[in-house]
């Protein structure tokens, strides 16, 4: 499996493309805006969008699933349906933060701990870990050992936990019980900034090496 990183929108939001090098149909993780340059990207490897995926649904995430759906026709799948209440307020939180105004959207696909998403050759694990938001998940590569986590995990950090419906101790719980236990091995790419492993960041992260937490 490859991937690529794209910076959206002013949160520096990390987009993430999965693909499949065989069938060269690609995944798009967290589409959080600036669809044009998402679409050059694609472009420019070549690449199918088969799925369009969200790990939960914050703006600077979910901003564009509804535009990039609308001039792909790829599916939509994921978040939790904890998660129903942000999708449905996205014209609110673009007012909020004083963005462009953006649709809500349903998803063709609710996700669930446990499920697979599979696009070309490629297949991915989902795992549900609220605390950023009730219905985040995370998405996980067993064979290429690489998880995309959203706004839960982060190098040296861990997600907010102030945003309605967010919990810090739900948060430490999800990180400690479902994502360490996958391996120290494990990299993975966060929702914003650079990325790291889950074996730096059980040993390094003041938030879980007890500093803080």
């Amino acid at each position: 499996m490859r991937y690529a990183i794209i910076p959206v929108t002013p949160f520096e939001q990390n987009c993430t493309i999965f693909w499949c090098e065989k069938t060269r149909q690609a995944a798009i993780i967290d589409p959080g805006g600036d669809v044009d340059r998402i679409l050059e990207a694609l472009a420019q490897e070549k690449l199918t969008p088969a799925k369009i995926l969200v790990t939960h649904g914050h703006i600077d995430h979910a901003g564009g699933v509804a535009e990039l759906a609308a001039r792909t026709g790829a599916p939509i799948e994921g978040p939790h349906e904890e998660d129903r209440f942000w999708i449905e307020g996205m014209p609110r939180q673009s007012t909020m933060f004083g963005l462009p105004a953006v649709k809500g959207f349903e998803p063709d696909r609710w996700l669930q701990a446990g499920d697979m998403v599979n696009f070309g050759e490629i297949e991915l694990e989902v795992l549900h870990c609220p605390g950023h938001t009730p219905g985040h998940v995370v998405f996980f590569n067993r064979t290429d050992r690489l998880a995309q986590v959203g706004d839960v995990l982060f190098q040296g950090s861990i997600g907010r936990t102030d945003f309605p419906r967010g919990d810090y101790d739900t948060l430490i719980h999800s990180i400690k019980e479902r994502l360490f236990p996958l391996g120290d091995d494990v990299e993975f790419i966060p929702g914003h900034g650079p990325m790291s492993s889950f074996g730096e960041e059980r040993r390094y992260n003041p938030f879980l090496s007890g500093k803080y937490g």
